[in-house]
């Protein structure tokens, strides 16, 4: 029961009356002189019932304990019934204005505030401009516990002597005068604000503090040591500094809140706009959330439509005037609203906003010494208290960051002062810097770390790679590529790989480097290698061309192991290659293997290629190099997949599962638990499919390659094996139609659209329901042939779609000549290792099951028969097979 009292008492006095009321009048029969528990029992009667019913209950209390002890209560209950006789008077809320329309995305920053003002005598909201600090500060007014709230407006004074006498005229409901008619603040100021106020619990607020925080500051230290039950809500763009506050920093609107009020401001403004749900998201995410942007920017909508109006937005303090002619006139232009903010800072630190402004992205501390050659730590400091900068704990280490309107604001102004040239400079010192400390870190045994620190600065580092190939400015390209390129090939990120090896090319082909960027250019250039070979196969690139004028890099490095074997592949004969394998350089050896896989199964041979992997793996298992340990795995993983060892596959995807682990989630943490989503399929782990099919959804699946198939696919199967035919099927030509409009037949035709297609097709022929396919079964024979001719598709995928052919062919088929040609095209798709990657439809015992029940002594013959052919022989079947197929009936 102490337990249940400890849970009621904490209920009351966090403001929770309706759960606690119940609780305490049951508790406080049972204990009826715990005058604590008592106490809690009126606070929270007289939010729920009203004071006159805990008046009545205190009064039953009193008379009992006089009748039975002559004594009356303790003073803590007699001082609560005094307010409780307070509670009964009207409430007063001078000065406090209602809400002209709906207050949208500040719940949870009205609670907490409320719940600061419970526990703190003093309160302050702190932000930048035009995040509506006021407003919230009106709307916790009307709704605060206090029975007296006065709110006090502190915009029109300008000297920090005026508070005291602006606040007390506020508070007595004196008429003032003009600030310069002022008296001067009398003696007892302080007295006489608090005798306005009145004994008992009251609110004061005072709002806009941050050009007189000094004189603000001080009468709030002065009210707050003499009252015992007075409670003080600010707003500010800097905090007052007293040992007395509570800081509430208030954030910006949420994407969705942004967006709303953008559409309520608009459509007020223009019934008919045109609001498209991207367009408005984008144009919010530009205006950084500040609700004074967005309603200028609503307002501009009489005119303009939201793509004109973000197309503008590089000139926002021009677009961004006007305004609601009952805002005060600070709030007319997003321009005076910055300002504001801009002419509270000394010269140091307008000097430090326009130098930081070179920043796309943020800053450390670190970086910011490179521009900054005074106490940074002060300077940011004094920043981050006129909420100018935002302090962020990221898991890389503190950050500094800028609103986009607070940095294009400071721009400006470094523009007008003639210091862009000196501030670009010093950036690109800072990015030089960092790439060269960091760079061959992300292979390294503090991947986890440098990972964050690198991710942290990638739009940092970008900004300064551009600027370098705009120039042509060799140090700078060289050292930003190789971080970014360590961390784009870390993170699977081809797309932006494939662009950096092509905008980098030139530059770093003709680049001389300096003894200090030799390690940094090499790097650079072996890994625009190695991603060409990836995306485009073994070829002359004039990464390795730049790379023979370089000294080599030293032997035992991934850097020189990978040299060593790029040099080899871009050979164009596996000879070469296969011989690093057993170098006397392990990590040669290695990296050897792992490409010797990949050279196994283009010559179809994925036993071997599963060897290589795995002898990949055994170099890399007990070494300083999570990334490579995980490749490794992957490939394994991906083999046993490709050869139906699912337990095996499994095992392999959950080590690289564990290194992901370590390392945070990051783009290809996708797609290894959409592979350990197939493998469980391949066993038959249906629930535990479905577990690791939500996990890849949940972290990013949706942006994936082929994440449709997998998805809905994985879907479709885990129906299907559990018994839901219909719903099964119909996922699968969901996924298909989807698919079938990014699909051609020409060079680099979509994998993934055609394998799902055939994948559909035989999912449905197992069921006997091709009839609901017809359209794709009519599609496929027309296209194989342009995939068959196509370099660039994948084996496996025409296998596919081979198999489809065959099953919808064996399925219709009426003779015994037209069921042995079926099986024989079944048995070509085996050659052509068809994708068996979803189960149960791609099983290869279900499909070698089919076909042997069909003609067993056929399906012998054509699997002997193409068993010795070579790839452009089986394609040459392939075509030869399609010749003679039965044409599809009516």
């Amino acid at each position: 029961r102490w337990l249940v009292r400890a849970r009621a008492l904490c209920r009351s006095r966090l403001g929770r009356a309706a759960e606690a009321v119940d609780e305490l009048a049951e508790l406080a029969a049972e204990r009826p002189r715990d005058e604590e528990l008592l106490a809690e029992l009126l606070r929270s009667e007289a939010a729920t019932a009203g004071p006159a019913a805990a008046l009545a209950r205190y009064e039953t209390y009193r008379r009992t304990v006089r009748d039975e002890l002559g004594s009356d209560p303790g003073p803590a209950l007699r001082q609560l019934h005094q307010q409780l006789l307070q509670g009964e008077a009207p409430a007063v809320r001078h000065g406090v204005a209602h809400e002209p329309n709906p207050l949208l995305g500040r719940d949870a920053d009205l609670a907490a505030v409320a719940g600061l003002l419970r526990t703190s005598r003093v309160t302050s909201i702190v932000g930048a401009g035009g995040l509506g600090k006021t407003r919230l500060a009106h709307a916790v007014s009307r709704r605060a516990e206090q029975r007296i709230v006065h709110f006090v407006p502190l915009a029109g004074i300008t000297r920090d002597d005026e508070v005291a006498a602006e606040a007390a005229t506020a508070v007595s409901g004196a008429e003032a005068g003009p600030p310069g008619s002022r008296p001067a603040v009398p003696r007892d100021a302080v007295t006489g604000i608090l005798d306005a106020l009145g004994a008992g619990p009251a609110l004061l607020v005072l709002d806009n503090c941050e050009h007189v925080v000094r004189g603000v500051a001080e009468l709030v230290r002065a009210l707050v040591a003499l009252s015992a039950d007075l409670r003080v809500l600010t707003t500010s763009r800097t905090p007052l500094g007293l040992t007395s506050e509570a800081v509430h920093a208030l954030p910006e609107l949420t994407p969705a809140a942004a967006a709303e009020l953008f559409r309520q401001r608009a459509r007020a403004i223009r019934p008919d706009v045109d609001l498209p749900d991207e367009a408005v998201r984008q144009l919010c995410a530009h205006l950084d959330g500040l609700p004074l942007a967005i309603e200028l920017a609503a307002a501009r909508s009489r005119v303009m439509s939201v793509a004109e109006l973000t197309g503008h937005l590089g000139d926002r303090f021009v677009l961004l005037r006007g305004g609601a002619r009952d805002a005060p006139a600070r709030h007319h232009t997003l321009h005076a609203v910055i300002d504001w903010s801009w002419t509270l800072l000394d010269q140091r630190g307008q000097a430090a906003m326009r130098a930081l402004s070179v920043f796309p992205d943020g800053f450390t501390a670190e970086a910011a010494r490179h521009l900054l050659d005074v106490d940074v730590w002060g300077l940011l400091d004094q920043l981050a208290g006129h909420s100018l900068v935002k302090v962020l704990d990221t898991p890389a280490g503190t950050r500094f960051r800028m609103l986009e309107t607070v940095r294009e604001f400071s721009a400006a102004r470094r523009g007008e002062a003639g210091e862009t040239e000196q501030a670009t400079t010093g950036f690109l010192a800072w990015a030089v810097d960092f790439a060269l400390a960091h760079h061959d870190s992300l292979f390294a045994a503090d991947l986890v770390p440098a990972m964050r620190r690198v991710g942290a600065e990638q739009d940092n580092l970008v900004h300064a790679l551009r600027h370098g190939i705009d120039h042509e400015d060799g140090p700078v390209v060289a050292a930003t590529a190789a971080v970014l390129a360590g961390l784009w090939t870390f993170e699977s990120n081809f797309g932006r790989m494939a662009a950096l090896v092509e905008d980098t090319a030139w530059l770093l082909s003709h680049f001389r480097p300096e003894p200090d960027l030799v390690a940094a250019t090499r790097a650079a250039l072996v890994l625009s290698a190695v991603n060409s070979f990836l995306l485009q196969g073994p070829r002359p690139t004039r990464s390795l061309a730049a790379l023979r004028r370089l000294p080599p890099a030293a032997p035992g490095t991934l850097v020189h192991a990978a040299e060593t074997v790029i040099r080899a592949v871009a050979a164009a004969d596996f000879g070469p290659l296969f011989a690093l394998c057993d170098d006397d350089d392990p990590l040669v050896a290695g990296l050897a293997e792992g490409v010797a896989g990949y050279a196994w199964s283009a010559l179809e041979d994925p036993e071997r290629a599963l060897a290589a992997a795995e002898r990949m793996v055994a170099v890399f298992e007990h070494r300083d190099s999570p990334w490579m340990r995980a490749v490794a795995h992957a490939r394994v993983g991906e083999l046993c997949l490709e050869l139906e060892r699912g337990e095996d596959a499994r095992r392999s995807i959950g080590t690289v599962l564990a290194v992901l682990d370590e390392t945070g989630t990051w783009p290809g943490a996708a797609r290894i638990r959409g592979a350990l989503v197939l493998a469980q399929l391949q066993v038959g782990a249906i629930d535990e499919a479905e577990h690791w099919l939500e996990r890849a959804m949940l972290t990013g699946g949706g942006e994936a390659a082929g994440a449709s198939m997998v998805d809905v696919g994985a879907r479709a199967e885990i129906l299907l094996a559990r018994g839901d035919t219909d719903t099964g099927l119909r996922l699968w030509r969901q996924a298909a139609e989807r698919l079938r409009s990014t699909k051609d037949t020409g060079p680099g035709a979509d994998g993934w659209a055609w394998e799902t297609q055939a994948v559909t097709v035989v999912a449905h022929a197992h069921h006997r329901r091709l009839d609901l396919v017809t359209e794709i079964t009519g599609e496929l024979p027309r296209a194989l042939p342009g995939l068959l001719g196509d370099a660039a598709m994948s084996v496996p995928v025409c296998g596919a779609v081979l198999l489809a052919l065959a099953l919808a062919d064996l399925d219709r088929a009426q003779t015994p000549g037209e069921r042995a040609a079926a099986v024989r095209l079944v048995a070509l798709a085996e050659r052509f290792r068809y994708a068996r990657g979803f189960h149960p439809t791609m099983s290869s015992a279900r499909i070698r099951a089919l076909a042997e029940q069909a003609d067993k002594p056929a399906y012998a013959d054509a699997r002997s028969e193409y068993a010795g052919l070579g790839r452009e022989d089986l394609r040459a079947a392939a075509i030869a097979a399609l010749a003679v197929r039965p044409r599809d009936r009516a």
